[in-house]
């Protein structure tokens, strides 16, 4: 009788163990070796013939390793006579780059998509890509979990008086669009022009924003710099409080001073990648509820669609 089994990499294993916690199993037994030269080896410990193998990593920095150790996974996987091998990647490395925005430049994402192909992937399971078109560079299933569907509870229970969302950019409007029809309020939007990667050269409100509780909607916080000047600005135009929710937490250089060091109220992130230090002003929400019934259904052959219902319209009062 095929059965599921879910296996750890060494980026995501304390979510996998919550994620196994919830799905009602154990870990599989995998041992990650490495060569002191840092050549990786992994070698599952049990039989996975003719199993749905299921393996989570996120592919945050050291991407390379992380991505490196997925893939020798997944074809481990498949030698081992695997039925299917799904990849769980909670944050997805490189997504960032999609397309080409300038001359003479990889796009990594296809690039990633084609090695999780070729190394023997059956169905990738991810979340809140940087670009939902990226899905279309894989010939492989590819679902797509949604962080309104825990977002969302956590702002209703903040009750918020004048609730408004903000885009950090103008990319990000259509993600913001949704959750703010979800709760009938305003959108505003803060354009920004950077000179180079990581680098702000200036930056605009459109939208009124005087007297509101603005919630600023993201899939990733990295240096924190884009977030901190936001939520000043914000808060320069007459915003009553300012905070973010951010699904991939990859708080790089100095994000973590320059998140506590700005005019948020809080920075509200998904364990899609651990955190590398606590800070009084983050605050983390689990999102292995969300993948452990993405993997029984993905086991099951059942729809996903109910962990979207989170995304859907909320009727007019």
């Amino acid at each position: 009788m095929q059965s599921a089994k879910i296996f750890a990499g060494t980026s995501s294993t304390q979510l996998a163990d919550e994620i196994c916690l919830k799905y009602g199993s154990k870990p599989g037994k995998i041992a990650i070796q490495k060569f002191s030269d840092g050549e990786i080896c992994p070698m599952f410990l049990e039989s996975i013939r003719g199993d749905f193998v299921f393996l989570v990593q996120s592919t945050y920095a050291p991407a390379g390793d992380n991505l490196m150790e997925l893939l020798l996974m997944a074809d481990a996987a498949r030698r081992a006579s695997a039925y299917k091998v799904i990849a769980v990647i909670p944050y997805y490395g490189y997504s960032r780059q999609d397309r080409k925005d300038k001359p003479r430049v990889a796009i990594g994402s296809k690039l990633v998509a084609n090695m999780l192909t070729a190394a023997g992937v059956d169905r990738v399971i991810t979340m809140d890509l940087h670009a939902p078109q990226i899905q279309g560079y894989f010939d492989i299933p590819v679902d797509h979990l949604d962080s309104h569907a825990v977002f969302i509870p956590y702002i209703e229970n903040l009750k918020l008086e004048n609730l408004t969302f903000a885009a950090p950019d103008v990319g990000a409007t259509n993600r913001i669009r949704e959750i703010a029809n979800y709760f009938n309020a305003e959108m505003v939007i803060c354009d920004k022009h950077r000179k180079r990667a990581n680098e702000i050269a200036s930056m605009v409100v459109i939208g009124d924003v005087t007297g509101k509780d603005i919630v600023i909607i993201d899939d990733i916080c990295d240096t924190g710099g884009t977030l901190a000047k936001s939520a000043s600005l914000l808060k320069e135009k007459g915003a009553r409080s300012v905070r973010a929710l951010i699904t991939h937490p990859v708080l790089s250089g100095k994000a973590y001073e320059n998140i506590e060091n700005s005019v948020l109220e809080e920075l509200v992130v998904c364990d899609t990648i651990p955190l590398k230090k606590e800070s009084p002003k983050i605050k983390v929400i689990s999102v292995s509820d969300l993948f452990g019934v993405a993997i029984r259904n993905a086991f099951e052959n059942k729809s996903i669609t109910s962990l979207f219902v989170h995304s859907q319209r909320r009727p007019s009062l």
